[in-house]
């Protein structure tokens, strides 16, 4: 018997019992369907962190002199109180490093909270509350749509003036122009001078719903005790040269701070290395048990084609003996057997990618969750589907060859 024929009488066995064909591929179908999923999440994922994600909450080429870590994933409470008697960067601190840097960077103060914004009646909560230095905007390649950023004199001398996202001036303003128009934020009144341009989400979370205000405005204020800011940015134009500001900016603090040679930093230097080890922790537990489920399904899969391929070798021990008298030799009935355990699950396999590759796509239509299917696991879900078949159809093909066809004439 050649393959074209097996293969041949498998389909035509599996369109006349077709309620045991569908249990027999659904294993294969659920472990496939879940390893293209699966896979397409974590893919898209590692794009879209690498690409977007870190770039931008750090930025390209970028770091952020910081009191400790912005990502503390399972941080004990010692090392979390330790942080917290760290000194804070101060505007001097930040003034120290911007002026002692000798490679060309951009530098930027900038701070942040939350909090509401009020115009007339209006309200929108939970906006992000930033306060920074002018170069601010160019560090996050934030881009004004109307009006202007502010000055090098406004960001200093504390001048009550904000641009907006473009999410909140919608709201608020509702197509009105906004230049102009004073918005309250903690009872201060603020004078929009700038909307920025539309910046989209990330995974889900507005990047437009935010007000940029002077670094030593009332906001500034608001967010942190007089003298003191979050972060202060460096940008450098590549990352030799961050690398190298890196290190100068260390010295700098170490300097200032007046740590000996032993002690270690009471500040950190955060790139986007941090946010990118941080999803590297994710991405290895999720790859430590997502293949897991997708064996157990296939080895359910396969144990449960195993039990209806010796059910289907009971039920058709007369033929089987009939098409040995006719002169079947053993190979053609183990190759017939074997044909239809792995045309069953590469069935279920090609169903599998199928519905795997649809959630993809829905997953990108309705979420936030970026999903990028690999033709890598496409074909590796085809062929441990199949895989899993003829594995699975071995013993009872064997068990159907070795059958005696005088004994096989004899079942009723």
């Amino acid at each position: 018997m050649h393959f074209a024929e097996a293969v041949r009488l498998a389909f035509q066995t599996i369109r006349a019992q077709k309620l045991k064909s569908v249990f027999s591929a659904v294993g294969v179908f659920i472990g496939v369907a879940f390893l293209i999923g699966a896979w397409s999440i974590v893919n898209g994922m590692n794009v879209y962190m690498t690409e977007k994600f870190a770039g931008t909450l750090i930025g390209v080429n970028t770091f952020h002199l910081r009191r400790r870590p912005n990502f503390t994933p399972n941080v004990s409470d010692s090392t979390w109180r330790a942080w917290r008697r760290r000194p804070r960067i101060s505007f001097e601190d930040a003034d120290a490093v911007s002026n002692g840097i000798t490679i060309p960077v951009i530098t930027a103060w900038w701070s942040e909270d939350r909090g509401d914004v009020e115009y007339g009646s209006k309200k929108a909560k939970q906006v992000s509350l930033q306060g920074a230095t002018e170069r601010y905007f160019d560090i996050r390649n934030i881009r004004i749509e109307q009006g202007r950023a502010f000055t090098p004199q406004e960001a200093r001398g504390g001048a009550t003036v904000l641009v907006m996202g473009h999410d909140l001036a919608d709201k608020l303003f509702e197509g009105r122009d906004p230049l102009g128009k004073s918005v309250r934020i903690h009872g201060i009144p603020y004078r929009v001078i700038g909307v920025a341009e539309r910046r989209g989400n990330l995974l889900g979370i507005s990047l437009d719903k935010f007000v940029i205000a002077p670094a030593v405005s009332p906001i500034q204020r608001e967010v942190n005790p007089p003298g003191v800011i979050d972060a202060l940015m460096v940008k450098a134009s590549s990352e030799v040269e961050m690398r190298e500001a890196m290190g100068q900016v260390e010295g700098i603090m170490r300097s200032r701070r007046h740590l000996r040679p032993q002690q270690d930093d009471n500040f950190v230097l955060e790139t986007s290395e941090g946010v990118l080890d941080f999803w590297g922790k994710i991405n290895r537990i999720l790859l430590a048990v997502g293949p897991g489920l997708v064996l157990i399904a296939l080895v359910v899969g396969g144990i449960v084609i195993m039990n209806i391929m010796l059910m289907a070798v009971a039920e058709r021990t007369r033929e089987i003996g009939i098409r040995k008298s006719l002169g079947a030799r053993r190979r053609d009935i183990l190759r017939q057997f074997l044909a239809e355990s792995a045309t069953l699950a590469a069935i279920g396999a090609v169903l599998g990618v199928a519905t795997g590759i649809g959630l993809s796509v829905a997953l990108n239509a309705a979420t936030p969750l970026p999903a990028s299917v690999s033709p890598v696991s496409i074909v590796l879900g085809v062929l441990l589907g199949a895989g899993v078949g003829i594995v699975a159809g071995v013993y009872p093909a064997s068990r159907a060859a070795r059958l005696d066809p005088i004994v096989a004439l004899r079942h009723e």
